[in-house]
């Protein structure tokens, strides 16, 4: 499309657009050629001029169906820019507009249906019954967009018009994922209604359930735990109560934070690891100390060995045991550590 013709569509000026068809005759046979491209009409519709667009539309019928560069049909403009006379229009002219696959096979059905637009839904339903049928790219149809996207005013008129005209048999057809439209509305009903994070009798969570499936793998439903928050068993904060806190016997941390003197449970990560460095060093010197210790003392088990006279002859000094005396526990403060 030249730029005067673009100019033209943009103005929505009937008249300058039989002046230049006169003047090039062959103007609009040239673009339909084109296997996509950015026509009068899809300019039409981002200005919001549904008669321009429903004048080009009755010269080049062709064009009205035609994709531009970003999948997108000129019914599909018309829908997103809000110009619903030029949505009218155009399925008056051609219904089967209605069934025209877009970026993804998506449908001007599937696009109102995603929106929740309940009125145009149903006249696109009376104008195209058979475009109740058609999928996407991810064999949705728009009974599951709807359900995904819980337009449930567009739902409502989609789940009448199947029940009138006996087509019930559309709500068992499966996505890519082989997800009825059913499956998914009660997967949404349930992470809308329930405790998404609440653990069964094995200690997993509905999203720990969901990684152990593998290559099995349901995606959808992962998207749905991922938006109401769900998280793995591990990710959880404790739901620890202070009598919980209180009641429950020291760990080897707090042990080590007591005798440290760490009492701030929001110390940074890097910091209580260093902390927890330097108590190893502290335990393996004490440990080792413990286990040999210097000259002049005693292991625990020792038992000196004593003369003839019952003196001890340990070190040759005057520090026999008496019977009232007890031996020292030079590795007691080790094993205390080891607690």
């Amino acid at each position: 499309m030249d730029d005067q013709l673009r100019t033209v569509a943009q103005n929505g000026d009937i008249d300058a657009l039989y002046r230049r068809v006169a003047e090039d005759p062959y103007i609009l046979d040239r673009i339909d050629r084109l296997p996509i491209a950015d026509t009068p009409l899809h300019q039409a519709a981002r200005s919001g001029k549904p008669h321009f667009a429903m004048e080009v539309a009755n010269l080049k019928p062709s064009l009205s169906s035609k994709l531009n560069h970003m999948g997108l049909s000129p019914l599909h403009l018309a829908l997103q820019n809000n110009c619903s006379h030029m949505v009218r229009g155009l399925i008056t002219i051609n219904s089967k507009l209605i069934r025209v696959k877009g970026k993804g096979m998506i449908t001007p059905l599937h696009y109102v249906a995603e929106i929740d637009e309940a009125d145009v839904s149903a006249e696109f339903l009376f104008a195209c019954p058979s475009s109740i049928e058609d999928t996407t790219v991810k064999f949705e149809t728009a009974v599951h967009i709807a359900v995904k996207n819980r337009s449930i005013r567009a739902l409502k008129v989609l789940l009448g018009w199947l029940n009138r005209v006996n087509k019930e048999d559309i709500l068992n057809w499966k996505d890519e994922d082989g997800n009825t439209a059913l499956h998914i509305a009660v997967v949404k009903y349930l992470v809308k209604h329930v405790n998404v994070n609440v653990k069964n009798s094995n200690g997993m969570t509905a999203m720990d359930t969901f990684h152990l499936q593998g290559t099995m793998q349901n995606l959808e439903i992962g998207k749905i735990l991922s938006s109401a928050r769900a998280k793995t068993a591990s990710n959880l904060t404790s739901n620890m109560t202070l009598r919980d806190y209180l009641n429950r016997k020291l760990t080897l941390i707090d042990i080590r934070d007591k005798y440290l003197g760490i009492y701030s449970r929001n110390n940074r990560s890097d910091i209580r690891a260093m902390v927890l460095v330097v108590a190893i060093l502290i335990v393996t010197a004490t440990y080792q100390a413990g286990l040999n210790p210097p000259g002049g003392y005693w292991q625990d088990n020792h038992k000196p060995a004593t003369t003839n006279n019952g003196s001890s002859s340990a070190n040759n000094t005057n520090t026999s045991l008496g019977q009232d005396q007890r031996p020292h526990y030079a590795g007691q403060f080790g094993r205390f550590w080891l607690l």
